[in-house]
């Protein structure tokens, strides 16, 4: 990573990857979801990550908090269940914690990050081991804070990041759900990975994709 940053286009690859990844594993993500929860996640993420790439392939933006305003609102709008909401918060607490700026440095990027993570737990009320996004986002972030307090470059801790958040994903497993529609299966939710925790291990991966 060039400078230490990350500039507007390479986040525009990040949300291009991404849509691409919903893509490729919307019958898998459905098929998880189909197992505790409404079977649509795999159709909504795809749908709403096509939506995003339109809209912002129709008006590029020249700031973070413009570009990823457009991507939440999107989101919120064209994602049923509860994807679009979480998602949505996610991708605006993100652009407004960086501002009207071209690129973020190593900083900025947590920063950018950890809003986005609070703004999913202030959304969505969840725990570590509740069997949620959060069990995935939350060691991600985590992760990419401690690689730049060490001195890593972006490329290594959005590395480190992806490899956290398929850690936690991996983690949903053996759980019982304590949130959502899976919560109402008690028991049986568990030995079924969490499909939101599956998305965001993909949005993690995208992540290190476009910034190595």
């Amino acid at each position: 990573m060039a400078g230490g940053t990350v500039t507007i286009d390479q986040l525009v690859r990040w949300l291009s990857r991404f849509d691409a990844l919903m893509a490729e594993n919307r019958s898998y993500l459905t098929e998880l979801d189909s197992a505790i929860g409404d079977a649509d996640h795999g159709s909504n993420m795809a749908r709403g990550m096509t939506a995003v790439m339109e809209k912002i392939g129709a008006t590029p933006s020249t700031a973070v908090d413009e570009l990823f305003k457009q991507v939440g609102m999107t989101l919120v709008t064209s994602v049923g269940g509860a994807s679009g909401p979480l998602y949505g918060t996610f991708f605006l607490r993100f652009g407004s914690t960086a501002g009207p700026v071209a690129e973020l440095d190593a900083g900025a990027l947590a920063a950018s990050l950890r809003a986005g993570l609070g703004g999913i737990l202030a959304r969505g009320k969840a725990e570590l081991g509740d069997k949620t996004m959060f069990d995935a986002m939350s060691p991600a972030v985590d992760a990419l804070d401690a690689e730049i307090a060490a001195g890593a470059d972006i490329a290594t801790a959005t590395a480190g990041a992806a490899a956290a958040a398929v850690a936690g994903r991996d983690a949903t497993e053996p759980l019982v759900a304590r949130k959502g529609r899976a919560s109402y299966l008690g028991d049986r939710s568990a030995g079924h990975l969490d499909p939101g925790a599956t998305s965001t291990a993909f949005l993690f991966q995208a992540l290190a994709e476009a910034v190595a």
